[in-house]
C-alpha cells in the first residue's frame, strides 16, 4: 500500500473516531477526573460554606436546578442575564422575585477558574450544588453525571409555559409538564418532597389560605396571621413549606399533605382524592422509599436534554456567554 494510501486511511479512521465521540457523547460521573479532579470538592466547599450561613439556601439550590433543568434542559439558561437579543429567564412569573442560589453558582464558578480555567460549566455547579444541598439538609445524596456545556441563549417565554405554577397548577397540569419532561407521575410526587424545606412568599399562597376548602382550619388561621387578605399588603413575606421540619429534608411534607397542611394549591392537589393519594401515603409511612424514588428522580431530571459535546459552550462568567 502506497503512502498517499495509508494517509487516506488514517484520515478516515481520525474522521470515524471524532464521529464515533461525538454521537457516543454522554453525560458521565467521572467527566472531570482527570481535566479538573479538583471540581467536586471545591463546589461541595462553596455550597457547604453557603448553607450554613443561610440553612435555607439549600432549598433554592435544589430549587434552581430544577427551574434550569425544565426550560431547554439541563443548560444553565437560568443563570443567564437579559441581553439585547434574549429576555432571560429569572423574569417568568414562576422566577420573578423568587429565583435564588445564583451568586452562591457563582460563588462556586470563580473558585473552580481559579483552578481549571474554561473547564467545568455552570450547568454542572448547579447539579452539583442540588445534591450537595440535599446531602448538607440530612436528605438523600446520588451519583451526578457530568458533562452538561452552557447554553448560550434562554427563553422567558419557555420557563412561564414549562415550570409548574404553584398557585393554580391542577394535578393534570402537574402531571402533563411533567410528562412533556420525560418524568412520570411517580418521578413528580417524589420530585414534589423537595417543598419538605424551603419557604414560600405570601402572594403564592393567599388565595389558598383564604378561599380554598382542602385545607385544615388550623392552619390557615396560622399562615393568615403573616398573610393579609388584600393583595397589595404582605406579599413578600415568607411562610415555610413545611412548618414541622423546615431545615430537614424528610418525609414530612407527605404527611402535613394528608392533614390538608400543604401550603401551596400545587401542593394540596398531590393529595385531594385523585390518582396520587397512594403515592403520598406511601411516601408519609416509609421515608428510605422517598429518599430513594427522590434521588432517582433527581439523576432522571438531570438528564433532560443536556448539551454535550461541542453544542454549547462552557461560560466563564455564569450569567453572561462568552
Amino acid at each position: 500500500m502506497g503512502s498517499s494510501s495509508k494517509l487516506a486511511l488514517i484520515a478516515i479512521a481520525m474522521l470515524f473516531v471524532f464521529a464515533l465521540k461525538h454521537c457516543q457523547a454522554s453525560l458521565t460521573p467521572n467527566y472531570y477526573d482527570y481535566t479538573c479532579p479538583q471540581a467536586i470538592p471545591i463546589i461541595r466547599s462553596a455550597i457547604r460554606d453557603a448553607i450554613a450561613k443561610e440553612r435555607r439556601m439549600a432549598a433554592s439550590l435544589i430549587r434552581l436546578h430544577f427551574h434550569d433543568c425544565f426550560v431547554q434542559g439541563c443548560d444553565g439558561s437560568v443563570l443567564l442575564k437579559d441581553t439585547p437579543w434574549f429576555t432571560g429567564e429569572q423574569t417568568a412569573q414562576q422566577n420573578n422575585n423568587s429565583i435564588r442560589g445564583m451568586e452562591i453558582i457563582d460563588a462556586a464558578k470563580w473558585a473552580v477558574e481559579a483552578v481549571c480555567p474554561k473547564v467545568v460549566s455552570c450547568a454542572d455547579i448547579v447539579a452539583l450544588a442540588a445534591r450537595d444541598s440535599s446531602e448538607y439538609v440530612n436528605g438523600p445524596t446520588w451519583t451526578v453525571k457530568l458533562g452538561r456545556r452552557d447554553s448560550t441563549t434562554a427563553n422567558r417565554d419557555l420557563a412561564t409555559a414549562d415550570l409548574p405554577i404553584g398557585t393554580t397548577d391542577n394535578l393534570d397540569g402537574l402531571i402533563d409538564k411533567f410528562a412533556r419532561k420525560g418524568l412520570n407521575v411517580k418521578e413528580m410526587v417524589a420530585l414534589s418532597g423537595a417543598h419538605t424545606i424551603g419557604q414560600a412568599q405570601c402572594a403564592t399562597f393567599r388565595d389558598r389560605i383564604y378561599n380554598e376548602t382542602n385545607i385544615d382550619p388550623g392552619f390557615a388561621l396560622r399562615r393568615r396571621r403573616n398573610c393579609p387578605r388584600s393583595k397589595n399588603a404582605g406579599i413578600t413575606n415568607l411562610a415555610p413549606l413545611d412548618p414541622v421540619t423546615p431545615n430537614s429534608l424528610d418525609n414530612k411534607y407527605y404527611k402535613n399533605l394528608m392533614q390538608r397542611r400543604g401550603l401551596l394549591h400545587s401542593d394540596q392537589v398531590l393529595f385531594n382524592g385523585g390518582e396520587t393519594d397512594g403515592m403520598v401515603a406511601s411516601y408519609s409511612r416509609d421515608p428510605s422509599s422517598f429518599y430513594a424514588d427522590f434521588a432517582a428522580a433527581m439523576v432522571k431530571m438531570g438528564d433532560i436534554n443536556p448539551l454535550t459535546g461541542s453544542s454549547g459552550q462552557i461560560r466563564k462568567i455564569c450569567s453572561a456567554i462568552n
